[in-house]
Formats: structure tokens, C-alpha cells, sequence
């Protein structure tokens, strides 16, 4: 760029008696690259001009040229576009604004601020600059010979610096007293010289004329420092007897200070003994009540609690620093302490004894639920002990030991109660499922408290007897465990649903009344960590609810939400066990209770995860719905086992097989059970399965078959189930209802076609050796002059079968079908509509050849269409 700079001084601007100052390397903005040059330049003569110079090279590219100039004077605007950023960009704005591309942001910048120094140094209008970083504008230009006008350019502008408008007239004035002023300088510069030196004399004179002046001036000065002695020491005196006052109002402020001292210590100390009495007095009252407090009476109960209050309120006030040395204070605590610990063994005790008695009281009413399917009511129970909540509340923040010694004993207690309540309830659901009524004196009530005495075991020994004279001697698809399912009434299957409905409805409100009371009675509502443990099964068998805890540091645990729940699983150990044993048993009843079961158990489990999926109720019953599928998913494959060892009998027709019926049977009864059911999907499953199951065995067996042809078996079984899918209109086997229909149809339309056959057989025979000839190429009016199937032959042949004879044929052959078909299913006049119009067609077919072979012979069948339809129908009407 020096380079550059150097030719174009050179070339350009010393020819114009011009100085280049700046220079920059642009091109227009927006189109394509064409470089040019921009440089400000200023003229070596007076008066100085300023001008923006626009210099290209030339087309040939071998010399640079004079393009366009600007007056400085004309610019209005220098645009950076961004005082922050660099940015190469920049406008300037003369009569029309010129937008340009820097090759770089330095030269720009310099160009920019060799600019402003010109507009400052030359132009009385100054150019508005924007978006121009400040570092680029200094505030005015140096003076100097040695300055340069434009930050980094070594080359110098001379100094010229004009005379200000009073300058220019004081020079005036004086040149004009001086004619000779411009002729003869060096004589006016001699005049002005001597002028100068009588100024200087005058100012000498003058300040000599002045020293009697300054004389009196300094015996005034003289005067005053005699009177600043004097009053220095009136002062002197007034200070020393300031400093007697001084002393004695020193003595005064401390004497106050002292008082004001002892005023505020008095004070505070007032306040810390009013602080302890007010928080550390327990009232008469209150101690009465935790000494001898009628723990049974709700009076009793209510002062207790409030004084229980108090003194927690007292134990947990925040004493300030030093209070704790106070023996006062130590002797309080320690009566707290006693308090304390004399209520908790005294509300421990009480409360051992209310839970002994209302249980005892609840046993005596054990006999009215026994022989009934319900369970005893514990809101009586309940309500009176929740009185005693706000003191386990105490108990648990002051004692946690006697707190969680209560709970373990609790949980044994109830444990036990409702492990008998809920054994007899499950007996008498038993004892009620198996509809036994005279063997039930086995089980008989025994004692006040009317305990059902009857194991488990014996009572499903007794479901099987007494239901073993139902049992089908036929192969059941349903014979599960024992039972025939076939046989069972609908009323004993709607039985087991209310009463399998009337357990669960009866287990979970008890469950979920438990559950709240224990997490109101024990306050263990609150979702936070608590001390103590209780979340492992060995806490819950009295491991660590056992041991002793100091007050205050009990065990820790996960959650009170795990606390609830695993004083739940104690208290209710006995609950999924026993229902596994129902299950059971309802399973060896009839297999297909584990439909009911299944539908009945779904609802219960998603009824009670919708008030908590983590709650001891809600995984219990989906545990037993586990076991419940399981029963399910094993009856379903079961039924596909019977299937496969299903045996016919050869000397019998096949009709409609067992394991089609009983898939209707099953079908019917699920759809009646699973309607609006959360698990249909596994009903979906089941179905896909069976209906493969039922597929495939269906053409094993018709394969099998001896006696019934294989078509009628198929024909006969597809159609059953087809019908069967269209009645239920089950929407996932809506594939396997057009299957089942396209094989019914193949197979009815291959039994007629093999079971018609040729019913006129040497006519039929006489025609196949027609049509032989005419594929040979002979033309069909022309077959009749071939010897062996002129027109004497085939009167012959037509002869041979009159109406009388196709009568019969077609007797024997309904007769012949009426044998492979099976009652049940009526398919007996379809399958002879469809050989009718099998035989119309052969007939058709005949007549056809008969018209192209032989026209105009005269010759025609010895029976017509309508005969056809009077023999089928008398036929079908006859038998």
C-alpha cells in the first residue's frame, strides 16, 4: 500500500500541486468487485483546499487516473454502520450518498479518522460522523510542524494557524499610526522596539514611587501582631479555666454512664427471668392431669392431651446462651423429664389395655358374621381409639421407643383377630361355593364364638364329591381338574360369581378402613422420613421393634408410606394366602371360573390403584391376579390340549364335534363375562388361540374320519362356527369368521361335486367323446355323421335314462346324504339345493351340445328342467 501511495503522489496529485494524506482501497457495495482507490488530499497553496479524490487504474491496467473529486467542504455524513464490530463497510454522503467496501477494516479506520482531522483542523461546517468508534475521534488536531495530520501517515502538513478577528485589528491599528509600516519593515520593527523599552522604564518608575506605601503598610502589620499577642493570652486564661469544667462534667458522664449501665442490666435480666417463667412454668393443672389424668373418659382424654402439649412445649423452648448453667433450669428440666416419662408409661399402658379390650369385645361378636359371608365391622373400634391420636402423636416425637412398642404390639394383636375373622370368612365362602348343605355340619359352628372348624384340604375333597355325579362321560374340551364344566347349571356358575364378588367387596373396604385408621391414629400420613424402622419383614416379626431406644434416637426408615404398608402386610399376612386358596378351589370347581375370577379381580386391582398403586391392598390383589391369570392362561391351554386328544368313533357319524360346541359354549359365556372388562385384551389372546386350536383340530379329525366323508366334517364344523362368530360378532376373529365362511362354502361345493358325481353316466360318457372329437378339430355340426356318435346313437343313450330312472337316482342319492349328515346343524336341504342346481347345470350343459352338435335332429332329453325340480322337491318333501 506505501507503494501505491508513493506512485499516486506522485503520478496523480504533485503535478496538482496537491498532498495525499490518506488512502484506502475500496469497491462499490452490492456489485461485483471493481477496486478503486479513495484518498483525501490537501493543496500546497493558500488558501488550503480539502478534497476527497476518487483514482482507478486504467483498462490496460498499466497507470492510474483521476476518476472523480469532492470537496470536503460538500460531505455531510461518514456512516461507519458499526461503531462496535468490525466491519468493512462505510458511506459518505455528498449530494448523493456513495456506499463502499473497505479491502480491510484498518485502512478504513484510518481513512475515517484522517477525515475528521481535516474537518477539524480546515472546515468551519463540521461533518456529522456515525457509527464511529470514539478511539477513532480525538478531540482536536495537533499543532507542530512534526505532527501528522492522520494517525499512522509519516507525511507532514506545514503549520498555518489564522488570526482571530481582535488580532487582526490590533495590527491594523498600530500598522496604520505607521505609514512606512509595510515599506520599510525593519524601521517599523525599530520604532516598536523603542515603544517596548519606555514601557519597561515606566513600569520601573512606577513601582519605586510606591515605597512609602508599603512602609505604613508594614507598621500597620506591626500594630496587629501586638494585638494577636494579647488576645492569645485573654484565650490562654479562658482554656485553663475550661479545663476545670472539663474535669467535673467528665466525672458527671461516667457517674451516668454507670446508672444507665446497672438501668440496662436490670432490665435484661427482668426479661430472661420473665422469658423463663412464661416458657418454663407448667401449670398445676397440667401436672395434675399428666400424674392422675382419667385416661378412659374423653374429658380426662382432652386435659391430658392439652397438658401433654404444654409440657411438649415446655421441653422444646430454645434457651439462650447460658441458660443450661442455670440450676434452676436443670432442676426444670429434670421435672420435665420425670413428667414426661411417668405420662408416656402411664398413656403405653392405658392404651396395651384399650387395645386387649376392645378386642375382646369385638371376639364376642364373631358368631353373627360366621355363619353369614361378611366381616366384622372395626369402625367402633376405630373411632374409640382415635381419641387417643393427638397422645400417640406426643408419644411419637417425645418417646419413640414406648411409641413403636405400641405399634408391634398392635400389629400382633390385630394380626391374630383378623387372621381368625378373615379364616372363618373364607370358610364360609368355601362351605357356600361348593353348595354343600348336609355335609356342612362337618364344618359346623362349634363354641361361642362360632369358629368354622374345617381345613382347606377336606373342603375341596368335599367340592369334588359333590360335584362328581355331574360329571360327563363324554370328552370334554371344559373337563378340567376332575369336573365337567358342561354340565353346570348357569345359576351355580352366577353363584360363584356373587359370592367371589361379595369376598372382594368385603376385603377391601376392611382393608382400606385399616389402613386409614393406622395412618390417623398413628400419624403416618405425612410423605417424610421418619426415625425407626419398620420396612423389613424381620422389624415386623419383633426383631427391631423389640429392642429399646432412647428418647429421641429411635432407628431409621424409608418413608411412614413403607411404614403403613408393611404394618398392613403384618397385620394382614393371612389375606392373599387364603385367597389363593378360593382361587383354587373355584378353579377345581369349574374351570371356567377363572373367567369370572379373572374380570372380577382386574376391576378390584385397578379400583385400588387408583386410590394408591403402591398401597398394601392394591399389590396384594395383583399379586393374587397373577395367580388368577395363570389359571386362566392354564384353562385356555388345557382346552387346546383336549382338542388334540379328542377321539372319534368309527362306527358312528362324526357331526358336530364336542370342542366346536363347547367353543361356542365358552364364547357365549365370555362375552356375557368380559363386557366392558379391563382385561379384554387377554380375552383377545385366548381366543386367537382357541380358534387356531379349534382350526386345525377340526381338519385333523377330518382327516381321521372313516365313516363321514372329510368334506361333511369340514363342511358341517365351519359352518357351525361361522354362525357361531356372526351371532357374537367377536371384532378380533372377524378374520377367522371369513376364513371359517370360505372353508364351510369350498367344502359344501366339493361334497356336492364328489357326491353328485355323474348321475347319468353313459350319457355323460357319450358327450366327453363329443367334445374329444371337436378338439380334435372336427367342426360340431359335422360330429354327427361320426359312427359312433350319430344320431341313432344318442337317442340311444338318452333312452337309456327316463324320468322314473333319474327319479330314483336321485332318491338314493338324498338318501345317501341324509346318512352323512348330521341333525344338529340342518344342513341337509342346503347341501341338496346346491346338488339340484349342480345337476340343472349338467343338464344345461348336455342340451347345449345336443343344439350345436345335432340341430335340427329333433333329438331331446326324456325329462326337462322342471322335471328336475318336481323330483327334488317331492324327493326332499317325501322323507
Amino acid at each position: 500500500m506505501t507503494a501505491i501511495k508513493h506512485a499516486l503522489q506522485r503520478d496523480i496529485f504533485t503535478p496538482n500541486d496537491e498532498r495525499l494524506l490518506s488512502i484506502v482501497n475500496v469497491c462499490k457495495a452490492g456489485k461485483k468487485k471493481k477496486n478503486c482507490f479513495l484518498c483525501a488530499t490537501v493543496t500546497t497553496e493558500r488558501p488550503v483546499q480539502v478534497k476527497v479524490v476518487k483514482v482507478k487504474k486504467s483498462d490496460k491496467g498499466d497507470f492510474y487516473k483521476r476518476q472523480i473529486a469532492w470537496a470536503l467542504r460538500d460531505l455531510a455524513v461518514v456512516d461507519a454502520k458499526d461503531a462496535i464490530k468490525e466491519n468493512p463497510e462505510f458511506d459518505l454522503h455528498f449530494e448523493k450518498i456513495y456506499k463502499w467496501v473497505a479491502s480491510s477494516t484498518a485502512e478504513k479506520n484510518a481513512f475515517i479518522s484522517c477525515i475528521w482531522k481535516l474537518n477539524q483542523r480546515y472546515l468551519r461546517k463540521k461533518i456529522d460522523f456515525v457509527n464511529v468508534s470514539s478511539q477513532l475521534l480525538e478531540e482536536s488536531v495537533p499543532s507542530g510542524e512534526n505532527q501528522s495530520v492522520t494517525g499512522g501517515d509519516e507525511e507532514v502538513v506545514d503549520e498555518y494557524q489564522e488570526l482571530n478577528a481582535r488580532e487582526e485589528q490590533d495590527i491594523e491599528i498600530m500598522m496604520e499610526g505607521c505609514e512606512y509600516a509595510i515599506s520599510n519593515a525593519e524601521a517599523f520593527a525599530e520604532k516598536l522596539s523603542r515603544e517596548l523599552q519606555v514601557l519597561d522604564g515606566a513600569n520601573i518608575q512606577s513601582i519605586m514611587a510606591s515605597e512609602k506605601q508599603v512602609n505604613i503598610l508594614m507598621k500597620l502589620l506591626d500594630e496587629a501582631l501586638k494585638e494577636v499577642d494579647q488576645i492569645e493570652l485573654k484565650l490562654s486564661s479562658y482554656e485553663e479555666m475550661l479545663q476545670s469544667v472539663k474535669e467535673q462534667m467528665d466525672q458527671i458522664s461516667e457517674s451516668n454512664h454507670l446508672i444507665h449501665l446497672s438501668n440496662t442490666n436490670n432490665v435484661k435480666l427482668l426479661s430472661e427471668i420473665e422469658f423463663l417463667v412464661n416458657h418454663m412454668d407448667l401449670a398445676k393443672g397440667h401436672i395434675k392431669a399428666l400424674q392422675e389424668g382419667d385416661l378412659a373418659s374423653s374429658r380426662g382424654i382432652e386435659a391430658c392431651t392439652n397438658a401433654a402439649d404444654a409440657l411438649l412445649q415446655c421441653m422444646n423452648v430454645a434457651l439462650r446462651p447460658g441458660h443450661d448453667m442455670l440450676l434452676a433450669v436443670k432442676q426444670q428440666q429434670q421435672r420435665f423429664s420425670d413428667l414426661r416419662e411417668l405420662f408416656a408409661r402411664r398413656l403405653a399402658s392405658h392404651l396395651n389395655n384399650v387395645f386387649v379390650q376392645q378386642g375382646h369385645d369385638q371376639s364376642s361378636t364373631l358368631a353373627q358374621h360366621s355363619v353369614e359371608l361378611t366381616l366384622p365391622n372395626h369402625h367402633p373400634f376405630h373411632r374409640d381409639l382415635l381419641r387417643y391420636a393427638k397422645l400417640m402423636e406426643w408419644l411419637k416425637s417425645t418417646d419413640y421407643g414406648k411409641y413403636e412398642g405400641l405399634t408391634k404390639n398392635y400389629m400382633d394383636y390385630l394380626s391374630r383377630l383378623y387372621e381368625r375373622e378373615i379364616k372363618d370368612f373364607f370358610e364360609v365362602a368355601k362351605i357356600k361355593m361348593t353348595g354343600t348343605t348336609k355335609e356342612s355340619k362337618k364344618f359346623g359352628l362349634h363354641g361361642s364364638s362360632g369358629k368354622l372348624t374345617g381345613s382347606t384340604s377336606s373342603l375341596n375333597k368335599l367340592s369334588v364329591q359333590s360335584s362328581g355325579n355331574r360329571r360327563s362321560q363324554s370328552s370334554s374340551l371344559l373337563d378340567m381338574g376332575n369336573m365337567s364344566a358342561s354340565d353346570l347349571d348357569v345359576a351355580d356358575r352366577t353363584k360363584f360369581d356373587k359370592i367371589f364378588e361379595q369376598v372382594l367387596s368385603e376385603l377391601e373396604p376392611l382393608c382400606l378402613a385399616e389402613q386409614d385408621f393406622i395412618s390417623k391414629f398413628f400419624k403416618l400420613q405425612q410423605h417424610q422420613s421418619m426415625p425407626g424402622t419398620m420396612a423389613e419383614a424381620e422389624d415386623l416379626d419383633g426383631g427391631a421393634l423389640s429392642r429399646q431406644h432412647n428418647c429421641g434416637t429411635p432407628l431409621p426408615v424409608s418413608s411412614e408410606k413403607d411404614m403403613i404398608r408393611q404394618m398392613m402386610i403384618k397385620i394382614f399376612r393371612c389375606i392373599e394366602p387364603e385367597l389363593n386358596n378360593l382361587i383354587a378351589l373355584g378353579d377345581k370347581i369349574d374351570s371356567f371360573n377363572s373367567l369370572y375370577m379373572l374380570v372380577k379381580m382386574s376391576h378390584h386391582v385397578w379400583t385400588a390403584q387408583n386410590v394408591d398403586p403402591a398401597s398394601f391392598l392394591s399389590t396384594t390383589l395383583g399379586n393374587v391376579l397373577v395367580t388368577v391369570k395363570r389359571n386362566f392362561d392354564k384353562c385356555i391351554s388345557n382346552q387346546i390340549r383336549q382338542m388334540e386328544e379328542v377321539k372319534i368313533s368309527k362306527k358312528s357319524k362324526v357331526g358336530i364335534l364336542p370342542f366346536v360346541a363347547e367353543f361356542e359354549e365358552f364364547a357365549g359365556l365370555a362375552e356375557s363375562i368380559f363386557k366392558n372388562a379391563e382385561r379384554r385384551g387377554d380375552l383377545d389372546k385366548a381366543y386367537t388361540k382357541l380358534i387356531r386350536g379349534v382350526f386345525v383340530n377340526v381338519e385333523k379329525v377330518a382327516n381321521e374320519s372313516q365313516k363321514t366323508p372329510r368334506d361333511v366334517v369340514m363342511m358341517e364344523n365351519f359352518h357351525h362356527i361361522f354362525a357361531t362368530l356372526s351371532r357374537l360378532k367377536i371384532s378380533c376373529l372377524e378374520a377367522e369368521k371369513k376364513e371359517a365362511k370360505q372353508k364351510y362354502t369350498d367344502h359344501l361345493q366339493s361334497y356336492v361335486i364328489y357326491s353328485l358325481g355323474q348321475p347319468l353316466e353313459k350319457l355323460n360318457h357319450f358327450f366327453e367323446g363329443v367334445e374329444a372329437r371337436v378338439a380334435q378339430g372336427i367342426r360340431e355340426e359335422e360330429v354327427s355323421y361320426q359312427l359312433a356318435f350319430n344320431k341313432q346313437e344318442l337317442r340311444k343313450v338318452i333312452k337309456e335314462y327316463p324320468g322314473k330312472e333319474v327319479k330314483k337316482g336321485l332318491d338314493n342319492l338324498y338318501k345317501k346324504v341324509d346318512k352323512h349328515l348330521c341333525e344338529e346343524e340342518n344342513l341337509l336341504q342346503v347341501v341338496w339345493h346346491s346338488m339340484q342346481d349342480e345337476f340343472i347345470r349338467q343338464y344345461k350343459h348336455f342340451e347345449g351340445l345336443i343344439a350345436r352338435c345335432y340341430p335340427g335332429s329333433g333329438v331331446t332329453m326324456e325329462f326337462t328342467i322342471q322335471d328336475i325340480l318336481d323330483y327334488c322337491s317331492s324327493i326332499a318333501q317325501s322323507h
